[in-house]
């Protein structure tokens, strides 16, 4: 029997965003939950804490699963593991994520592009315009043009409650989990799409560098989303690697 696949969506989304994934995937059981502060857990609050318990939750009845998490699906997942252990996941996957967004002196691999000023800016640009910043959040996640792609997505980010979005996004941005990776010591696939808008390249590699059993993966026409924007390799990729476990 294939194993079980927990699929963590992204800052602004939603479960629903793997559906297309576990389609692709239909010979393994894939449960892809609502995360605090979004969808149908958007009653509870968004911090790390709430995000492990969530990840923790969800483990619970499963037997050795291999966890895919995207952007913020990674972050949580890291936080699951800074106060689980990695005991109950036989394998994981991350995509396109830095564990510090804050870039500083000492650490280039945070936001691309971004400094403490530009991060700060975008904060106030959350609060004083969600409807606007949403068309910028949506455009983020892909490396192409695609106007109904964008579309789509930016139907999900408005969906949400925006002052709990913007929550989310400060709890984020505050978190550090560059003394986590080296910790995590199961197989470990580290994806990033080839044109990511959101982070460098470098931030999947350093933690390839830092994982034991790290491994690299780029989608070569991808961004921040490689699932959205190269479905079947994306889903090759996944089953590839849940095989080798």
């Amino acid at each position: 029997m294939s194993r079980p696949l927990v699929l963590l969506h992204g800052w602004t989304m939603t479960g629903a965003v793997f559906d297309d994934l576990a389609g692709r995937l239909s010979d393994h059981a894939c449960i892809a939950p609502d995360l605090p502060g979004h969808g149908r857990a958007r009653h509870v609050a968004p911090t790390a804490d709430a995000l492990a318990e969530s990840i923790a939750q969800t483990l619970a009845p499963l037997r050795a699963p291999v966890v895919v998490g995207w952007s913020m699906g990674a972050a949580a997942l890291w936080r699951y593991v800074a106060c689980h252990g990695t005991g109950e996941i036989a394998g994981l996957i991350t995509v396109d994520m830095s564990p510090r967004m804050r870039p500083a002196p000492d650490w280039p691999h945070g936001l691309a592009d971004q400094d403490d000023g530009s991060i700060a800016a975008i904060a106030r640009r959350f609060r004083r315009d969600w409807d606007g910043a949403s068309h910028g959040i949506a455009a983020s996640m892909f490396a192409s043009d695609d106007a109904a792609r964008r579309a789509e997505a930016r139907s999900a980010i408005l969906s949400q409650d925006p002052d709990t979005m913007r929550r989310a996004w400060d709890m984020l941005v505050d978190l550090d989990a560059r003394a986590i990776v080296p910790r995590i010591d199961i197989p470990w696939l580290i994806c990033s799409g080839a044109h990511s808008r959101v982070y460098p390249a470098a931030a999947s590699d350093w933690i390839a560098a830092q994982a034991p059993q790290g491994r690299r993966h780029v989608f070569r026409r991808s961004g921040h989303s490689p699932h959205l924007e190269e479905p079947d390799a994306f889903a090759q990729a996944v089953r590839a690697f849940t095989r080798t476990l």
